[in-house]
């Protein structure tokens, strides 16, 4: 029996209809019989169309995108999908990269850029912290915001002084809930 073929399209906003339709043109043109579609960020902790792809998919079926991106969002997340669609016995195709998860070859392909995309991001990564710990070294790095806890004994100062919450808030450009929270943390 030949291999069902479920495609998988993405797009990050709705604005992107060119885009979609290219992809499920292409989906069809692979030979997927049934295709899961959705348009919302990768950035989303959630993509139900992906979940009911994955859900969706036998063993002996192929689960195909057009292009990496469109699967996943992270190197973490590759290897769980992956992990995911091995478990069922499901293969993947990335149609873009002519890669096919059924062959050894193709295993090895998803592997290496997976391995790649790692190292980039710890390369990156190594050079942020190079260059936070030189611009602090020359006085240049502000680092992150004060948040309003390290505003409190400010803050307190301030009620006792007679100054009502919202002049407070608005002085120490601080929400309202924050305020409120500073003032139960010193009861």
């Amino acid at each position: 029996m030949p291999a069902v073929m479920i495609g998988y399209a993405r797009t990050s906003t709705t604005d992107q209809k060119a885009g979609l339709e290219a992809q499920l043109r292409d989906l069809q043109a692979a030979g997927c019989t049934k295709i899961f579609q959705e348009q919302l960020s990768s950035v989303a902790n959630e993509r139900p169309q992906l979940e009911r792809a994955l859900e969706f998919v036998r063993e002996g079926d192929v689960l195909v995108v057009t292009k990496l991106d469109r699967l996943a969002r992270s190197v973490a997340d590759l290897v769980a999908i992956t992990a995911t669609l091995r478990n069922k016995g499901v293969e993947l195709r990335i149609l873009t990269m002519n890669l096919d998860t059924s062959t050894p070859t193709g295993k090895l392909m998803l592997n290496l850029l997976g391995s790649i995309a790692e190292f980039e991001r710890e390369l990156m990564l190594e050079r942020q912290r190079e260059g936070i710990a030189r611009a602090k070294a020359e006085g240049k790095y502000k680092g992150r915001a004060p948040t309003a806890r390290s505003q409190a004994a400010e803050a307190l100062a301030l009620k006792e002084a007679g100054k009502t919450p919202s002049e407070i808030q608005a002085m120490l450009g601080i929400s309202r809930a924050s305020y409120f929270r500073i003032i139960k943390e010193a009861a």
